[in-house]
């Protein structure tokens, strides 16, 4: 069964979900805003205590089912000190360059109301310092954020009610052009959030069955590497990952079609997997590549690593610039959220996973054989006659 997916829904999510400031720790209110987005397309979601979202949504059995998370945090930065001339210091949430942080407009939450600010260079100002501006290291000892409020003072911040540890939102800065590029920050992962929730809207909307139950997980804190390790159920045999591949020199992924990570970080993805994720592109016509990804974990690792005995893989649409200045475009947004439809409808092809743990009988094989080669052409063989003689 072929799904389609209403691109229009998808980029209105998107946009929606990039004005509601969610860095790691302070995520209440995109949680209220997905929840209520579930719950009108027709899910019940569940809410761990500190706010991961769980909305199942019914398939023909409950055992062996499959989850699909994505992540509604994102990268930020949180006041590590207050400086004598008011000013803040900041030290990243998430891994993250402060290359990227300067000249950012930011929103400080403090615990008397919001401020607005920039993150500036500590020699920002040419005029004073000349070419100092150029040779200042980068780094988030060599930064600053600039509150817009009057303060000269440490006393002068403090009194406004801004302190050490509050949360400090970067500006996405989206832009949503009409070629199909869309240019913002912490498009890792709300775009991931977009593309599930608009195949769950194909789903509902074509009145799709599918064979297991699907798991729609929803976490708040992939950046800092817990991310899915405490949503999952123990119903849920494989669990696939939609976040961004990383475009850029020496990796394959691609600002088009689906990237199939193999690897990152952590390890292989799950072999079994991954293949059927591969077959589905080549049977839906879902243009795809695959990539490993060195630097690189997601939601699968901290499941893993939590003790989930889940087979998990990721699929992810490039991003160019990732945690920077980031760019996508349509076409890998679109081409995701099919796979995750066209995956979401397969039958389920290892009965064995039904169960947690069982005997050997069904467990699965992995290819072996020596693979068929063509044989020589002319020239080989010319080459090869040659060989010989000599």
């Amino acid at each position: 069964m072929t799904i389609s997916i209403d691109v229009t829904y998808l980029r209105e999510q998107l946009k929606a979900l990039l004005a509601i400031a969610s860095p790691t720790g302070y995520t209440d209110e995109i949680v209220h805003y997905c929840s209520r987005e579930l719950e009108r397309l027709g899910l019940h979601p569940e809410l761990t205590r500190r706010g991961a979202i769980r909305a199942i949504r019914q398939g023909s059995r409950r055992r062996g089912a499959r989850a699909m998370v994505t992540h509604l945090d994102t990268l930020g930065a949180q006041v590590k000190f207050i400086k004598d001339n008011g000013r803040l210091e900041l030290v990243p949430i998430g891994h993250w360059s402060a290359r990227f942080a300067e000249g950012a407009r930011v929103t400080i939450f403090s615990g008397k109301g919001s401020f607005r600010g920039t993150i500036l260079p500590l020699k920002a100002s040419g005029h004073t310092f000349n070419d100092e501006v150029d040779t200042l290291p980068v780094g988030w000892r060599y930064v600053e954020l600039r509150i817009d409020a009057v303060t000269n003072s440490r006393d002068d911040t403090l009194a406004l009610g801004i302190d050490i540890g509050d949360t400090v939102a970067i500006d996405p800065t989206p832009e949503f052009m009409d070629n199909g590029f869309i240019n913002s920050r912490h498009l890792d992962d709300k775009a991931g959030v977009a593309i599930a929730l608009a195949a769950i809207e194909a789903l509902e909307r074509t009145g799709a069955t599918t064979p297991v139950d699907t798991h729609w997980l929803f976490t708040i804190a992939e950046e800092v590497g817990v991310g899915a390790s405490s949503v999952i159920t123990a119903d849920v045999a494989s669990m696939l990952t939609i976040d961004n591949g990383t475009t850029a020199p020496g990796q394959n992924s691609s600002e088009f079609g689906v990237t199939i990570a193999m690897a990152d970080q952590s390890g292989p993805f799950d072999y079994h997997l991954t293949k059927k994720l591969v077959d589905l592109c080549r049977s839906e016509q879902i243009a795809f590549q695959k990539d490993v990804f060195r630097y690189y974990r997601s939601d699968s690792a901290s499941a893993i690593e939590a003790g989930h005995d889940v087979r998990t893989s990721l699929v992810t649409f490039g991003v160019d610039a990732s945690h920077g200045y980031e760019r996508i475009h349509t076409d890998a947004l679109v081409s995701v959220a099919k796979l995750v439809g066209a995956f979401a409808v397969s039958p389920v092809e290892i009965k064995r996973d039904l169960r947690a743990i069982s005997g050997v009988e069904g467990f699965t094989h992995q290819p072996t054989e020596q693979a068929d080669q063509p044989a020589p052409g002319p020239a080989a063989q010319t080459v090869v006659s040659h060989t010989v003689r000599d």
